[in-house]
């Protein structure tokens, strides 16, 4: 494996990390204080749904700040636009997907250490294992500087992430009956189904057409993006469905109700 610690990285990946776990520590806080202020249903939570409550705060703040850098760099800058530049796409990378990167350590490193300690609330074996994935994914990634436009693709699915949220603040705050809860349920439903399942089978159509640059990685790099997505695609099928039957059900009581 080819070595990518230079000067530049040797400053910015620590400080980008660190400025993850930061970021998600500042945020955590200012949802405590915040929903302290400005939400009655806040009051009434038990300790540990304080926790997750505040929790999804910063995972909506990285959810929306890595897909709108994934997004950036995907598909309006040039960087991985085909004759652009001179080196194979799959070797391309920039300051700013190294930095988000690194920023999506430091959470998914948060998240992680949050959710082993209050383990199952936070999240059950199957977080750990996105998570876990996400991680080994991404460092992988970085002291190679290969692929950075599959992991890219990976990160934009977080778009996904503050619907999520919003319906288990909803939920925890007795709007499951609500408009709103709703009309959420139907976003969720539509975002991960583009986020999430088309977007993954764009992913995996995309390395076919480009096989012969994936194979240009070294072989630790190769097998991983051949095992690691179609696990991590496997993970997203199985929650569409638990959504599409939540989506379902809170559907059909609305049209008993009527």
């Amino acid at each position: 494996m080819d070595g990518n610690f230079g000067p530049t990285e040797q400053i910015l990946w620590p400080i980008s990390v660190f400025s993850g776990i930061i970021m998600c520590k500042i945020v955590y806080k200012i949802t405590c204080e915040f929903s302290l202020r400005y939400f009655k249903a806040y009051n009434k939570l038990s300790k540990i749904q304080k926790v997750e409550w505040n929790n999804r705060g910063f995972s909506t703040i990285h959810a929306v700040l890595a897909a709108t850098i994934s997004f950036y760099l995907v598909v309006i800058s040039d960087l991985f636009k085909d004759g652009s530049h001179e080196e194979l796409m799959i070797d391309r990378k920039s300051v700013l997907s190294d930095t988000i990167f690194g920023i999506s350590l430091g959470y998914f490193l948060s998240d992680l250490v949050m959710i082993l300690r209050f383990f199952p609330y936070l999240g059950g074996k199957e977080y750990v294992l996105h998570h876990g994935l996400s991680m080994y994914s991404i460092i992988l990634s970085l002291i190679s500087g290969k692929a950075h436009i599959y992991i890219l693709m990976v990160l934009f699915s977080e778009a996904t992430t503050p619907f999520v949220n919003f319906r288990w603040y909803l939920d925890i705050a007795g709007q499951k009956s609500s408009n709103l809860y709703i009309y959420n349920g139907m976003a969720l439903f539509l975002g991960w189904l583009v986020a999430r399942i088309l977007l993954f089978i764009y992913f995996f159509t995309h390395m076919y057409f480009h096989f012969d640059q994936v194979k240009t990685i070294f072989p630790l790099g190769q097998y991983s993006l051949v095992t690691v997505p179609p696990l991590l695609a496997l993970m997203n099928v199985f929650w569409f469905w638990k959504i599409f039957k939540g989506l379902m059900k809170t559907l059909s009581k609305m049209r008993h109700s009527q």
